[in-house]
């Protein structure tokens, strides 16, 4: 099967928005060319999922009444395929003048297609998460920033501006420690328009101890690079687990969000419970 390429999306391009159902929009981008790029081939040495987030989600009642909600959406993070988010938001926005049954009609739907992208027509091994937040229960969407210690406080010089994992370091021959690290530097660029991409992160370890001036000039070295969300996590991840050579490691980012879109990926080396997708107040 031919595989897409980013350039390939309609990123960066005008675009005709469809106001009737259609599948045929979302783009499927493959996972493993930029994997291939960190060292990971096979199977991926984490566990963990993209949270999605679409505040712009709306469809017509049979009587033609639009109805509007949010959907979260879990992405797992073995899928062969991530969906490019322009797509995704071409995507919903057909949904906007379509006749749906119910609400659950439309989220069954939504899990059915984004499963479909994310294994790029072949086997679906494991589905795609849906869950839609209805209009009576706006009110109980919190709003709650990333736990953990700020390596923001930290007072350092920045020259970096491309990864730069050499800047990573562990005290790995003193005695192990557990805690968790955030920052709200991290930024990034689209990998095809060269768009600002901002985000949190946080970084959840045990292990020797990592040395936090380094830290933060490490996910400061984001700031020029060009990748996706889910990209960026995973370079990320791989950098402190082969640097810093924690027994377990999580590591957690939330971006602000784009065309109605936020995009929260998580990876893990150890099985747990996925985060509540709670937005921070940027998002």
């Amino acid at each position: 099967m031919t595989q897409n390429t980013p350039e390939q999306s309609q990123l960066g391009r005008v675009s005709a928005y469809i106001d009737q159902y259609d599948a045929s929009l979302l783009f499927p981008l493959p996972r493993e060319t930029k994997r291939r790029e960190i060292g990971i081939t096979g199977s991926v040495p984490f566990l963990g999922a993209d949270l999605w987030t679409a505040f712009e989600l709306s469809w017509l009642n049979p009587r033609g009444k639009p109805m509007v909600a949010l959907a979260q959406i879990t992405v797992p993070c073995e899928s062969t395929h991530i969906v490019e988010s322009k797509s995704f938001k071409l995507y919903l926005n057909s949904f906007n003048n379509t006749r749906f049954a119910s609400a659950d009609a439309v989220r069954d739907l939504i899990r059915a297609d984004v499963s479909t992208a994310i294994w790029h027509g072949g086997p679906v091994q494991a589905s795609a998460g849906v869950r839609l937040v209805l209009p009576e229960q706006f009110n109980r969407e919190a709003v709650h920033e990333l736990d953990g210690l700020s390596v923001d406080r930290l007072d350092v010089e920045c020259t970096q501006y491309q990864p730069a994992p050499e800047l990573l370091h562990a005290a790995l021959h003193e005695q192990p420690v557990t805690e968790t690290l955030v920052s709200h530097l991290l930024k990034s660029n689209c990998l095809v328009t060269g768009q600002p991409d901002w985000g949190s992160v946080q970084i959840q370890y045990s292990g020797p101890q990592i040395d936090q001036a380094g830290l933060l000039q490490y996910i400061v070295s984001f700031r020029n690079h060009n990748e996706f969300h889910e990209q960026c996590v995973e370079r990320i991840y791989m950098d402190i687990w082969q640097r810093c050579k924690p027994a377990k490691l999580t590591v957690y980012a939330r971006y602000t969000r784009r065309g109605g879109l936020d995009i929260n990926p998580w990876r893990s080396s150890h099985p747990q419970s996925p985060p509540a997708n709670v937005r921070t107040a940027r998002q």
